[in-house]
């Protein structure tokens, strides 16, 4: 054999040997993608079954999260509960998804069948259940106070619910009545009653600065608290809304004129929650009643009841005119009249046969 024929015999067996490494590469990484597929196909099946696969409850779950509960102590509940298909899963969804965090206090009503991933996109929405309470224009605070103490799901963190109470929470010296606001105020579980005082009593300085703030000129009014008192004997004065600035200018005019208000509801607020209903001579003439506007002139203390924004901006913007008195028809609105003479005489036509000793103001003119 030739030099040259062992040079090529010699490069021959080279580029077989070549050709073999070459394939055996290529098996090995055609295994090796394989296997990444596999690997990866799994982990978005693994993945898949995180986020899509829905959990065990048939029907509406309510859950309730106090302050202070985790999502690992919470899941593990829910497991226990029958409802949530894992625990695990939900814990690993949360930090995938960077959502461990998500819980807020309150009730929340779980669909059925939610994934995991839904779950706690729910949860971090913070929608939890609501509740509303009510607080009527024209009652007095404690009446108010009754319905925030039987509010379902409140947290009493005031007892007892007093109006001294209420005084220290919002920071009012001698006594709050007038000082909540009447509305519907919507709250979550486990919110305080101190809350929604506290909320009530700033919606209030709020409708009343603004409304004092654009008051009408020449108002018989200090500041802003008097026509809160005003407004208060408007709002039980009468139902009738466009009565309302009617109202306000009778009693307006008679501060102007020094005349006594002489309106029943103030003497009625200062006996106190034992009135029996019958308001008789004797308390009318009584003068150790603060509130007695039959024999005490100008405003009372205090607010008589909790007003609403209408009374608010009826004694702010009061109807001109000369009416100085006022009587109940007897099918919610009054009649207004200018002189003495006239009051009585409506007086007899509306009132005197059914209460001898009622007055909507002085018996002779000042």
């Amino acid at each position: 054999m030739t030099k040259r024929d062992r040079s090529k015999k010699t490069s021959a067996k080279a580029s077989k040997k070549h050709k073999k490494s070459t394939s055996s590469f290529r098996k090995w990484l055609i295994s090796l993608s394989v296997l990444s597929f596999l690997v990866i196909g799994g982990v978005g099946v693994t993945a898949y079954w995180l986020w899509e696969l829905p959990n065990l409850n048939n029907s509406s779950v309510r859950i309730d999260v106090q302050r202070g509960d985790t999502l690992t102590s919470m899941a593990e509940r829910w497991q226990r509960d029958g409802w949530l298909r894992s625990a695990l899963l939900l814990r690993v969804t949360a930090r995938l998804t960077k959502q461990t965090r998500v819980l807020r206090p309150g009730e929340y009503d779980i669909p059925a069948g939610l994934t995991n991933s839904e779950l706690l996109a729910l949860l971090a929405s913070a929608k939890a259940v609501t509740y509303r309470l009510t607080i009527i224009e024209g009652r007095p605070l404690r009446e108010a106070l009754a319905v925030i103490a039987k509010a379902p799901h409140l947290t009493q963190d005031i007892e007892p619910l007093t109006t001294e109470a209420v005084a220290k929470v919002i920071g009012v010296q001698g006594n709050p009545e007038g000082w909540l606001y009447p509305d519907t105020y919507v709250y979550q579980r486990h919110e305080t009653a101190s809350a929604i005082i506290l909320q009530a009593y700033q919606r209030m300085q709020n409708n009343l600065a603004e409304a004092w703030q654009n008051r009408a000129s020449g108002l018989p009014y200090r500041d802003a608290y008097q026509a809160l008192i005003m407004a208060s004997i408007v709002e039980k004065e009468t139902g009738v809304a466009y009565e309302r600035p009617m109202i306000a200018g009778v009693f307006v005019r008679r501060l102007q004129k020094n005349m006594r208000l002489e309106t029943d509801p103030t003497v009625i607020y200062g006996l106190g929650p034992e009135f029996d209903g019958n308001l008789t001579r004797a308390h009318l003439r009584d003068s150790s009643n603060r509130y007695n506007t039959y024999r005490r002139h100008g405003l009372p203390p205090s607010p008589i009841a909790l007003a609403g924004r209408t009374a608010i901006d009826a004694a702010l913007h009061p109807q001109d005119g000369d009416a100085l008195y006022f009587v109940a028809k007897g099918d919610g609105s009054h009649a207004f009249s200018a002189t003495l003479a006239a009051h009585n005489a409506a007086v007899r036509k509306y009132q005197m046969r059914r209460r001898e000793d009622y007055r909507s103001a002085p018996k002779t003119e000042q």
